[in-house]
């Protein structure tokens, strides 16, 4: 505009000077001004075509896609009844009338996905008829998206069936069975054992190669192993009764990996699955990935003897070793101490004095039962025993990074006298015990040794005795009657879990001093126990026929002890094949004892609810909860291993 007013400035100055001039210029600014307006004129013509071209392309490309496109569109309103659907969402439905009729009515199935889908707002994969959906629902508006991802589930589902899994299957007690058998014996069970397994590979399109004489190696896709999870290692059931059957009773022990792409990784993970079933007594299969939850399958039986004299010997040589390369040695039990764990650790405590160590019994006073307690009193007459006897606090103050933690009767840093301690000797661990091992277990002990075959850890510790200097004194009377105590209460009198080798031991601490009356004297109920043991009792009642259940009182709070006799005690009824006592321990503790004849694996049920222990004696504690809750968990964990064994 500017330039136009210049222009126009320009030729009225012109015509004062030359006349002719300005009308020659006045004619070229006339048709300046209608070329620059003819040129606006139809860019603004243009313009407009190209607009108006440009949103009926849109349009129709949205209407184009609402029809066209794979993805399935339903409208419907407040009623449920269907509005509209895209061609692609109808060929879905077939050819029937679809408009103006409810969901519920066109499709039962789908009216259901919508229903519970509809409040979300994340995308969800849901299944309809053979064909898998992501479903996306905008409530608002009454609108559902659906798009049609079978094939790409397909190939992701053939991916994950594809994943590789190793095993690692042992014949648990191959060298005990065979060592009393001729050669062609020995071979009709490899050739027996090879055949029922490689028969048992190929029908699950496994690959099983044998690498030695009680040890295969297992390849597998992960579409088989769910396939032979699903048949719950039926494998183990037939070899241990076809065996048993030819008095020659053989188990099979698997661990098997799955989930990494490392083959490495795998390989680890296998063997450390299959360290887990035999630190739960064999007979059975552990399958986990690196990070995942275990699965246990198997262990119904009770653990076959497999321990000999020579791993007695070793073990004992192999702490002697660790013994030398530490410069003091502290030994616990776990919390609410039985006489087993005490005995257990004046055991150690000797054993390291006999090889001139210092060893330190760690006891937490403040929470142990009568018998204990008349223990304890009994060693303050014994002055060489009894300053070594220390709070888990004293024991922190004393520890140093040389030090030796041993942990006896039991494995789970959780339940231990001081986890404090614990993680203060993590990496100088060694752990002795007698009950199946869980998946909470130290990472990285200098020396295992469980046998859940054994009677008590105080049977274990007897044996290693034989292997210890013989020129230095032995066990006092006290330490050898806390041992054969420890003994006693663990096999009920030996009258359940007891083998020759727990004779021996006994028979070995009464020829070393063990005072019979003073175990009998150590035992004794007090008044009060007594008659809160027939409380409860008088509280029972019988589920599933052969299982005795009894509950203490919300606000009654009772001694662990006291529960796990009252469950011993039921045992001994007619009819009465397994008993759990459900007791509250504090404020924020309700603890369970179970125990059973053999025929009802409490182990597997008190695993269901966190716990653990042997298959005829077991327990578990939970936190912040009811007694009639606990009640209910109880039930339906029975109920769950019942269904998982039928």
């Amino acid at each position: 505009m500017i330039l136009f007013a210049i222009a126009l400035i320009g030729v009225i100055f012109t015509l004062f000077i030359n006349p002719i001039l300005s009308l020659l210029l006045f004619i070229l600014f006339i048709g300046l001004l209608g070329t620059v307006f003819y040129g606006l004129e139809t860019i603004s013509r243009n313009t407009s075509a190209y607009v108006s071209d440009l949103s009926y392309r849109i349009k129709r490309g949205e209407q184009e896609a609402l029809v066209k496109m794979p993805i399935g569109i339903l409208m419907y309103n407040d009623k449920g009844e269907i509005q509209w659907t895209n061609p692609y969402l109808q060929g879905y439905l077939g050819n029937k009338e679809v408009i103006g009729k409810k969901i519920s009515e066109v499709d039962p199935e789908l009216a259901q996905l919508v229903e519970q889908n509809e409040n979300s707002n994340d995308t969800k994969v849901v299944h309809w008829g053979q064909n898998q959906f992501e479903i996306i629902i905008q409530q608002s508006i009454g609108v559902v998206y659906l798009l049609d991802i079978t094939k790409y589930a397909a190939i992701e589902d053939r991916y994950k069936d594809e994943q590789i899994a190793i095993g690692q299957v042992f014949l648990d007690n191959y060298d005990e069975v065979t060592q009393t058998m001729d050669d062609q014996s020995i071979s009709n069970l490899n050739n027996y054992v090879t055949n029922q397994l490689s028969m048992w590979a190929n029908q699950f399109e496994m690959f099983l190669k044998r690498v030695d004489d009680d040890h295969f190696f297992l390849m597998a896709y992960a579409k088989s192993l769910k396939a032979v999870e699903d048949d719950k290692f039926k494998i183990l059931d037939t070899i241990r009764e076809e065996t048993s059957k030819q008095n020659f009773p053989l188990t099979l022990s698997v661990g098997i990996a799955y989930g990494d792409t490392d083959l490495a990784a795998l390989s680890v993970t296998s063997q450390s699955n299959l360290d887990l079933a035999l630190g739960r007594g064999g007979d059975q299969v552990v399958v986990k990935s690196k990070e995942g939850e275990a699965r246990f399958y198997g262990g119904k039986t009770n653990p076959m003897e497999k321990r000999t004299r020579v791993r007695a010997r070793m073990i004992s040589q192999a702490l002697q070793e660790i013994f030398n390369q530490t410069d003091q040695v502290f030994v616990m039990g776990h919390i609410r101490p039985d006489m087993d764990a005490i005995g257990a650790s004046l055991g150690i405590r000797r054993i390291a004095q006999m090889n001139n160590k210092e060893c330190w019994v760690v006891i937490d006073q403040t929470h142990i039962h009568t018998d204990v307690q008349r223990l304890l009193q009994e060693i303050q007459h014994y002055p060489d025993i009894a300053p070594k006897i220390i709070t888990p606090e004293e024991a922190l103050e004393k520890a140093t990074d040389n030090s030796l933690l041993v942990m006896v009767d039991h494995s789970k840093p959780s339940i231990s006298m001081s986890p404090d301690l614990y993680k203060r000797l993590a990496n100088r661990t060694v752990i002795i015990d007698h009950h199946r091992r869980g998946e909470e277990f130290p990472e990285n002990p200098m020396l295992v040794y469980i046998e859940p075959y054994a009677s008590s850890t105080c049977e274990l510790i007897t044996e290693m005795f034989e292997y210890q200097p013989q020129n230095v004194p032995g066990l006092d009377k006290i330490e050898a009657t806390a041992m054969l105590a420890g003994i006693t209460v663990d096999t009920k009198s030996f009258s359940l879990r007891t083998g020759t080798r727990t004779f021996d031991a006994a028979s070995y601490l009464r020829s070393v001093g063990a005072d019979g009356l003073m175990i009998q004297h150590l035992l004794k109920e007090n008044v009060q126990s007594y008659i809160e043991k027939n409380h409860l009792i008088e509280r029972v009642e019988m589920v599933h026929e052969t299982m005795a259940i009894c509950t203490g009182e919300e606000d009654q709070v009772y001694d662990p002890v006291i529960a796990a006799q009252a469950a011993d005690t039921l045992l001994s009824l007619s009819g009465v094949e397994a008993s759990f006592v459900i007791t509250r321990r504090s404020d924020k503790l309700i603890g369970v004892s179970a125990r059973s004849l053999g025929t009802v694996n409490v182990q597997l049920i008190m695993e269901k609810m966190g716990g653990g222990g042997h298959l005829s004696n077991a327990a578990t504690q939970i936190e912040n909860t009811t007694i009639d809750a606990v009640r209910d968990q109880l039930l339906d964990a029975i109920d769950a291993v019942e269904a998982e064994e039928s």
